[in-house]
C-alpha cells in the first residue's frame, strides 16, 4: 500500500541535497536511502546536521555499532553523511571522521545442477519459471530481469538488451537457443493471459502497466526452494552464483567468466587472457570455450533446464 505523500516542509538543507544527489545523477533509490541516513543521524543528536560537530559523529557510529546496526547500513549511512559535508556543506574537515567498516566476505550459496533444476520446476506458474530461467541462463541480476521489455530479446543476434544495469549502463547478455525457446514459451501464454503488451514489460507484475518487482521476485524464489525442499538461503542472485560456479566446473577460463558477469568481485583478475570478449561478442565466447574443449556457455545454460535423470525436459515445447 502507498504511503500518502508529506504535508511536512521540506528544509532549505534537505532540499539542497537533493539538488546536488540530481546534479550527479544520482538514482531515486539512493536519494531516498541518502536522505533516510540523514535523517536518523538528525534524530540521534537532536537538531539540525548542519550544526553537527566532530563528537556528534563519533557517538553516532558508536551508537549504531552499540546498537548491532550491520555493516552495510553502516557504511551506507557513512557514504550519505560523507556526501552531506563534503558536497552539500562543504565541510570535509567533519567527513575524514567518518570510518568505513569492514564486512566480512563471505562466500555465496551456489545450487547444484539438480537443485537448479528443482527449482525451475517448482516455480509458481510459468512468469516465475520463465523469470528464474533468465536470471541463471543469461546471468542477469534481479532488478535487470525484472525491468526487460518483450523488445529486448534479439533473437537474430542471440542477446539480451539490459538497459541501466549496475552502474547505469547498457550492455548485452547472450541468450542460449534454449532460454529463447523458454521465453517464447512464456510470450505464447502470456499473450493468451492478456497480460504481455506488445512493448510492455517481459515480466509484467500484477498490473500489467507496471513491471514485475524485484520483491516479487525475490518471494517467488523463496517460496519455490522451499516448495523444492531445497534448504540452503536462496534468492534469484543465488542462480546467478550457481551459473558461474557450473561455468568454472565445466573448466571455462575464470576472465571468460568475468566477461559473461561483467563482474570481477568473486574472480581475481586475470590480465592478458579474454580481453577479446566483450558484452557484444558473448557468443564468441562461447565458442571460444567450446573450440578450447571446454564445454559452451550456451549448451551448459540448456544442462539446468533439463531433467537431471534425463528423461525429460523442465520445460517441454507447446
Amino acid at each position: 500500500m502507498t504511503s500518502p505523500p508529506s504535508d511536512r516542509p521540506v528544509s532549505t538543507l534537505r532540499a539542497r541535497m537533493i539538488e546536488d544527489m540530481s546534479v550527479r545523477g544520482f538514482s531515486e533509490k539512493t536519494r531516498n536511502d541518502y536522505i533516510r541516513s540523514i535523517r536518523a543521524f538528525a534524530a540521534f543528536i537532536s537538531r539540525s546536521p548542519d550544526t553537527a560537530t566532530a563528537e556528534d559523529l563519533r557517538r553516532f557510529q558508536l551508537h549504531q555499532a552499540q546498537t548491532g546496526v550491520r555493516p552495510p547500513s553502516i557504511n551506507s549511512a557513512v557514504a550519505a553523511l560523507r556526501f552531506l559535508f563534503t558536497v552539500t556543506l562543504d565541510r570535509p574537515d567533519l567527513a575524514r571522521r567518518l570510518t568505513v567498516v569492514r564486512e566480512p566476505r563471505r562466500l555465496p550459496a551456489v545450487l547444484s545442477v539438480e537443485e537448479v533444476t528443482l527449482l525451475l520446476q517448482a516455480a509458481p506458474g510459468p512468469k516465475y519459471k520463465a523469470a528464474f530461467a533468465t536470471a541463471y541462463g543469461a546471468e542477469l541480476r534481479v532488478s535487470e530481469v525484472a525491468a526487460l521489455k518483450v523488445g529486448d530479446i534479439d533473437s537474430e543476434r542471440m542477446l539480451l538488451r539490459v538497459e541501466q544495469g549496475k552502474g547505469r549502463k547498457d550492455r548485452h547478455a547472450m541468450l542460449s537457443p534454449q532460454l529463447l525457446e523458454v521465453l517464447r514459451e512464456w510470450w505464447r501464454e502470456g499473450r493468451r493471459l492478456g497480460v504481455l503488451l506488445p512493448r510492455g514489460w517481459l515480466f509484467p507484475g500484477r498490473n500489467p502497466l507496471e513491471p514485475l518487482s524485484t520483491r516479487q521476485l525475490n518471494r517467488a524464489v523463496h517460496a519455490a526452494a522451499e516448495a523444492a525442499g531445497i534448504k540452503k538461503r536462496v534468492s534469484p542472485h543465488t542462480l546467478r552464483h550457481s551459473f558461474a560456479t557450473h561455468l568454472l566446473e565445466q573448466d571455462t577460463d575464470i576472465r571468460v567468466i568475468q566477461v559473461l558477469l561483467e563482474t570481477e568481485t568473486y574472480c581475481p583478475p586475470t590480465p592478458d587472457r579474454g580481453t577479446g570478449f566483450t558484452t557484444r561478442s558473448i557468443p564468441g565466447a562461447a565458442r571460444a570455450c567450446s573450440s578450447s574443449g571446454n564445454t559452451p556457455t550456451a549448451m551448459l545454460s540448456w544442462s539446468l533446464f533439463r531433467n537431471p535423470t534425463g528423461r525429460s525436459p523442465a520445460y517441454r515445447r507447446g
